[in-house]
């Protein structure tokens, strides 16, 4: 299981989607577009202030989409962050 390094305010951590979409994933494949390095990457800040833009986010969408993914563009642009595109991708419970 991959935990947040961020404590939830109940002093807890909150553990990350997993499934083939998991956090890790996500910011492999982000960094990838931004031609960064994953720890370059914050998961819980605006993707958008840290380089990503409309055309890159297609392209994610569109390879995801290919994986398997049922997610639209509008979905990820509304909820900008990797620990929230994780929660989104992540597999119903």
């Amino acid at each position: 299981m991959t935990v947040s390094p961020t404590a939830a305010p109940n002093d807890t951590l909150t553990p990350a989607p997993e499934g083939p979409f998991g956090l890790d994933r996500l910011l492999q494949d982000v960094a990838d577009v931004l031609c960064a390095e994953p720890e370059e990457i914050d998961p819980d800040e605006n993707l958008l202030d840290q380089g990503l833009d409309s055309i890159r986010l297609m392209s994610l969408v569109s390879r995801w989409r290919a994986e398997g993914a049922q997610i639209a563009f509008v979905d990820l642009a509304e909820r900008p962050t990797l620990r929230e595109w994780a929660e989104l991708l992540a597999p119903a419970a």
